[in-house]
């Protein structure tokens, strides 16, 4: 069996411009090689731009969303296929800022999800509960039901996608949960795979909500974290390159 790769994905969220993209990637790519598999995910105007910079290199990148439907009349949506024509490797899908904003239930994330892995694209699926839910002790049922929507539409493929765990109140809040409270929401969703696929071993599970440098190591180094989703972070090229580091 290989070895399983640690991955880094910064999600770059709506900041971006053509000088700041060329400085940021010039800045992390200078510094491979890195000990682990590395991706950005970019606006969608960039994703062209960023896929010819990282042409030849070992940097993936990937879309922030991606419409559940195959193509027709939804303007304003971006189709797994037209991603997949040029490149793109993975894909973010139910990240709590697309729940919360634009209404994403988990049905439609379980059908984004499919619809990413129908041409070819890696979803990084992302769950996380609420402060308000933490509080009530509903952690365990709302990551756990998140997660069941996708296993039950992926069934067998369930061991194709990437979990991110981030927990809604530590996302740009400068807020972090502990290492141990990582841990055991990532063991969870690790024992959820289980019940589904052979393998979830080998399956990567990513903590997000305010990875920093001085705190990646620590949760990287819990026995069901396989690496991050960085957000604010990803943005600085130094800050970037050292949480990847950490992950190597």
């Amino acid at each position: 069996m290989s070895v399983k790769r640690k991955l880094v994905v910064g999600n770059w969220k709506m900041h971006g411009s053509h000088a700041a993209n060329a400085e940021l990637l010039q800045g992390v790519l200078s510094a491979q090689p890195f000990g682990c598999d590395v991706a950005v995910c970019v606006p969608f105007p960039y994703l062209s731009e960023v896929a010819v910079t990282l042409a030849k290199g070992p940097l993936a990148w990937g879309a922030q969303d991606v419409s559940a439907h195959e193509q027709g009349a939804y303007t304003g949506e971006v189709s797994a296929a037209m991603l997949a024509e040029f490149g793109c490797r993975y894909v973010l899908v139910g990240h709590s800022e697309r729940r919360a904003y634009h209404g994403e239930t988990d049905q439609i994330v379980a059908d984004k999800a499919k619809a990413a892995l129908a041409r070819g694209l890696t979803p990084v699926v992302c769950v996380g509960e609420t402060l308000a839910q933490r509080e009530a002790g509903e952690t365990a049922s709302v990551v756990k039901r998140q997660l069941s929507a996708v296993v039950h539409a992926l069934t067998h493929c369930i061991g194709e996608i990437v979990v991110a765990y981030e927990p809604v109140w530590a996302i740009g809040t400068g807020r972090t949960a502990s290492p141990e409270q990582a841990q055991e929401v990532h063991a969870l969703l690790r024992a959820q795979l289980a019940a589904a696929t052979p393998q979830a071993a080998q399956m990567r599970l990513l903590y997000g909500g305010s990875v920093k440098p001085d705190n990646a190591a620590i949760l990287f180094g819990q026995p069901d974290i396989d690496g991050g989703l960085i957000g604010g972070a990803a943005l600085k090229a130094a800050d970037f390159v050292a949480i990847a580091r950490a992950a190597g």
